[in-house]
């Protein structure tokens, strides 16, 4: 797949409607639910969570359970692979149309660099991605 067959207005919108559609609007909304807690020193130091075993503080307190995570990234992994069977269909923006514009992310494009300089030889070495 080549970045070069869509413009950046063309890759902004795939990019928003895709995270709608696929992580938005999934079971993320349902973690994102409840009540969220108040912290007067603004850096949640002073939440705590009380359990049957002892108090947890925030800052040290998963907020997803490993089945959960399960859950979240099994329905994302579908939603993406259906987004793409059918992306003329599916790249139109809802209320991801206000969103801020994506924008490139470093440590991520940087790992492409260097799997791309393996895959073309730059760097003389082959694609460890496919080992």
């Amino acid at each position: 797949m080549s970045d070069e067959t869509l413009s950046d207005a063309d890759k902004t919108q795939f990019t928003l409607a895709l995270v709608e559609q696929c992580v938005r609007n999934s079971f993320l909304e349902t973690l994102h639910a409840g009540t969220v807690p108040d912290s007067a020193t603004g850096d949640y130091s002073d939440v705590k969570v009380v359990t049957p075993y002892g108090e947890i503080p925030w800052t040290q307190l998963s907020r997803i359970s490993d089945a959960e995570m399960r859950t979240l990234m099994i329905e994302i992994t579908n939603k993406v692979f259906t987004f793409l069977t059918y992306a003329e269909d599916l790249a139109v923006l809802g209320l991801a149309a206000r969103w801020n514009k994506p924008e490139i992310d470093t440590a991520l494009s940087r790992q492409a660099e260097r799997r791309r300089a393996r895959r073309t030889g730059r760097d003389g070495g082959t694609d460890s991605s496919t080992r």
